[in-house]
């Protein structure tokens, strides 16, 4: 791959980010020599061994002076002990017991990743998260086809989900990274990734933070982190992966857990966000597949706001200026077949909320229980637009849009949250 600039840089026009297309015969670049490490997160037996395998069948030899290695926490590696991988080499290494919701990267992964890198004189790196036994060999090649022997800093894989799957992302975290870094990966908080060596020790050094003071199950956040250092970003299109599913669903938990993350990262990059202008250019839709059993019933969430909207309108006073109250105030009247929250309104409650998180409006705790019934609305609303014919990847796109041509709103609110009277 030619060298490409970041796809992020402070004050100046935003180049397109690489684009992998979707390869599943991709050939490893004859350039790509040297060692690649790639570090599995805790597994079950079977999982694990599944997952070799599918490891072996991508990398069936060694060629081009390319070795494997592949990094396996202590506790999966007795599971594999007898069985014969003569193309990949296992290394296995001390590993934290994963924590009860094990859904996403955390510091210990990166951080492990780096240290064993480092060791063994990785020259690039893939992390391959829970449930990585359903990525195929031809995903696992194309991955490392993109990072191997090229100029990418950070590879972030491109899932093919169902319209109703990953809607956090959808709602907060894609449009969130493409308005204020520029960054276009549609899974930004991807449980798969490639690194270069130094985007793999950049997030070893943030990931040490959070484990000396004894939070190794934090979430990083790579995209921002690649975009503050004018890493190049790329991203790969893979196919279907299973994704890794909660114990138990308790949705105000893990958005406080998800969203409650990036607002503090979102916190800590203010100084450079605040500079970023981008020209984003057109992004090939994904067509993804129908749901398997028709749309959710959208009921419960409908109930959940307006139960909201008559119990918690003294917080959201709070938080929220009074156009987007008066918003929410006819969304609540709206019929179920006709209900639809504008793009506007929810780009706007969204940066108020990390408006409130960093002006510690209210206890934060309490602020992130207050987001979850306006995320339900939002997405009872996507639902019915999809359900009456709009393509939900359109959607998305077009909400993302709104986030980056609102920005100024954030930005304007965050410089004088006193003085700025929306």
């Amino acid at each position: 791959m030619a060298s490409t600039p970041s796809n992020v840089a402070a004050n100046s026009e935003t180049p397109a980010p690489i684009l992998v297309p979707d390869r599943p015969d991709a050939a490893i670049a004859p350039s790509a020599q040297g060692t690649l490490l790639i570090s599995l997160t805790t597994l079950p037996p079977e999982a694990l061994e599944a997952t070799l395998t599918n490891l072996a069948l991508a990398f069936p030899a060694q060629s081009d002076g390319l070795t494997v290695l592949v990094a396996t926490p202590d506790s999966s590696h007795p599971a594999v002990a007898g069985e014969s991988f003569s193309n990949l080499r296992l290394l296995p290494y001390s590993a934290p017991a994963p924590a009860l919701s094990n859904l996403f990267l955390t510091a210990a992964d990166y951080l492990n990743t780096f240290k064993m890198a480092q060791e063994h004189q990785a020259t690039d790196c893939l992390i391959l998260g829970p449930e990585s036994q359903s990525l195929t060999p031809e995903s696992i090649r194309a991955m490392a086809a993109a990072i191997l022997g090229t100029e990418t800093d950070l590879l972030v894989p491109r899932y093919d989900l169902g319209p109703h799957e990953g809607l956090v992302n959808s709602a907060i975290l894609y449009p969130i990274s493409r308005a204020l870094y520029g960054a276009r990966p549609r899974f930004p908080l991807a449980i798969d990734l490639g690194l270069s060596l130094r985007m793999a020790e950049r997030l070893a050094t943030v990931a040490q933070s959070y484990t000396a003071s004894g939070q190794s199950e934090s979430i990083l956040w790579p995209v921002s982190e690649a975009a503050i250092a004018n890493y190049v970003i790329a991203e790969v299109e893979i196919g279907s992966r299973q994704l890794p599913q909660p114990a138990s669903i308790d949705l105000n938990a893990l958005l406080a857990q998800i969203a409650g993350s990036l607002f503090l990262d979102i916190n800590t990059k203010a100084t450079f966000w605040q500079r970023v202008r981008t020209i984003q250019p057109k992004r090939k839709l994904l067509q993804q597949r129908g749901p398997a059993e028709g749309w959710p019933d959208v009921s419960p969430m409908l109930t959940s706001f307006r139960l909201a909207y008559i119990n918690l309108q003294e917080i959201w006073a709070l938080v929220l200026p009074p156009n987007t109250l008066l918003g929410l105030k006819h969304l609540s009247l709206m019929p179920p077949a006709s209900f639809r929250m504008s793009d506007a309104l929810w780009t706007r409650i969204v940066y108020d909320f990390i408006l409130a998180h960093r002006l510690r409006t209210i206890n934060r705790g309490h602020l992130m229980g207050a987001l979850t019934p306006l995320y339900l609305a939002w997405v009872a609303s996507h639902i019915i637009l999809a359900d009456a014919g709009t393509p939900p990847e359109l959607h998305i796109e077009e909400l993302a849009a709104t986030f980056e041509n609102d920005k100024a709103y954030l930005v304007s609110r965050w410089r004088w949250p006193d003085r700025f009277n929306p």
